[in-house]
């Protein structure tokens, strides 16, 4: 079995080097990228020690610890970008949306890896749920900052409401999926349909 570590270094390290030869917006990006990829690697050592520690199955902790331990650190990561580097709204979103896909295709990597399946249907369909579910829920994050900044209202009780929606939208997402049937094409489709509402509270406020 090739560890996450492995992994990681492959992905990274050619990421790492292109930051020489960009700036800008794109450089942020692969920045928050390379975060998002990290932060899924200790998620998933707090995860694993914790459920060694509490003796819960991999079933409960996909479904009840996994989706409060990923959601608290991308918070606290987007909380460390915002107190010390300032960014605007934009700029939150963008670190946003690299955190997320880093965690995403990191986590996505490891499990083509370590399943070693070779059915692209099952990885379409990971990848089109599972990814774009992480991506969601830190969007959202990132959105919920911006209206408590625009409304004076960044305080615990805030960051604590966002932070209970983020763990919900993953929470129940992991609980549709986590048996065959109905309520997993439901869990499979959900985050589809986020990124579309998503998208139409963008458009709408362009318009």
């Amino acid at each position: 079995m090739v560890n996450a570590e492995n992994i990681l270094i492959c992905i990274a390290v050619p990421l790492a080097i292109s930051c020489f030869f960009i700036t800008g917006s794109a450089r942020r990006l692969i920045y928050a990228f390379l975060a998002g990829m990290v932060l899924c690697i200790f998620s998933a050592y707090i995860a694993g020690l914790i459920q060694m520690t509490s003796g819960y199955n991999t079933e409960v902790t996909s479904i009840f610890l996994s989706p409060m331990i990923e959601e608290s650190m991308k918070l606290l990561l987007l909380l460390f970008c915002i107190y010390v580097y300032e960014p605007s709204g934009k700029k939150i979103e963008l670190l946003a949306v690299g955190i997320g896909a880093g965690f995403a295709t990191f986590e996505n990597c490891c499990i083509l890896v370590s399943s070693d399946t070779q059915q692209l249907t099952y990885m379409l369909v990971r990848g089109s749920a599972v990814g774009v579910m992480h991506i969601v829920t830190l969007v959202a994050l990132a959105k919920g900052f911006q209206l408590l900044k625009m409304y004076k209202a960044f305080s615990f009780a805030g960051i604590v409401g966002i932070l209970s929606i983020s763990v919900t939208v993953h929470g129940l997402y992991n609980l549709l999926v986590s048996k065959p049937g109905a309520s997993s094409y439901i869990g499979y489709a959900m985050p589809m349909f986020c990124v579309i509402l998503l998208y139409m509270v963008n458009v709408a406020k362009r318009s």
